[in-house]
């Protein structure tokens, strides 16, 4: 049995389906992560298409279905995230996002907590919030997600919680200077980078401005989280290559003006 329902939900991703059709995942306050059919997007009076469109939250009337694909029959409440479907980089960051969540969850398992977050994220981008800081965020409370968090809370050893730390692929966690000698192979971390790691595991969102980083601090926060996504995760996302690439450019750009 199927049951029509409003859902708030914000929009993951669209594909094409045959040739009229489209499938949609939102990732929705009230069910989690779900796929969702849409029909007739031929059609040049067709209501929804500036609806289903990535970085677009509203509130969808569709029909719930215990299995296989749902179906949206309309919308209301539609909120566009217009700064980042128009702003190539802004849209990278947040593509990256999206995608790391569609891999890191499972289908149909509530999260409102978690969607929340990834609302508070994308209205944060695009008010102009720095997005690295964003893709940071998210970067390390994914982990959870995909099974894989490390001990962030203090030292794996002597549970001591301020101070520089280092990060230790043995332990699984974090290692105070105390503790260095039980991993000679540890990160050697910048302790800059690994505080603020922390605190982007329990940064509330509203706080966001609070936090300025420099160009040095967020490269030494890269290198970490890419370090523990390869050896942890080993997800190979293009939308992260994008990115990298996406660097690379503004470094050329950069030298060119010079």
């Amino acid at each position: 049995m199927s049951q029509l329902e409003e859902i708030e939900g914000l929009v993951l991703s669209v594909r094409k389906h045959r040739e009229r059709d489209y499938l949609v995942k939102l990732f929705t306050n009230e069910y989690g992560k779900l796929m969702f059919f849409v029909r007739g997007t031929k059609n040049p009076n067709f209501k929804l298409r500036p609806v289903i469109q990535p970085f677009t939250k509203a509130t969808f009337i569709a029909d719930i279905r215990p299995d296989g694909l749902s179906f949206i029959r309309d919308a209301k409440n539609v909120e566009s995230y217009t700064s980042i479907q128009t702003d190539i980089f802004k849209n990278a960051y947040a593509t990256y996002i999206v995608q790391l969540a569609d891999a890191a969850l499972e289908d149909r398992k509530a999260d409102p907590g978690l969607y929340h977050q990834l609302v508070m994220g994308h209205e944060a981008i695009n008010s102009d919030v720095d997005p690295e800081i964003i893709m940071a965020i998210f970067e390390v409370r994914f982990l959870l997600y995909f099974g894989v968090m490390p001990e962030f809370r203090g030292c794996v050893f002597c549970g001591k919680t301020e101070g520089p730390f280092d990060y230790s692929s043995k332990h699984h966690g974090l290692i105070c200077p105390n503790h260095f000698h039980e991993d000679e192979r540890r990160l050697h971390a910048s302790p800059k980078a690994m505080h603020f790691i922390r605190l982007f595991s329990v940064l509330s969102f509203d706080k966001l401005n609070t936090v300025s980083l420099k160009k040095q601090t967020k490269l030494e926060i890269r290198y970490v989280i890419d370090e523990l996504y390869d050896e942890l995760v080993g997800l190979n996302l293009k939308s992260k290559r994008f990115i990298n690439q996406m660097h690379q450019w503004e470094s050329i750009l950069k030298r060119k003006d010079d």
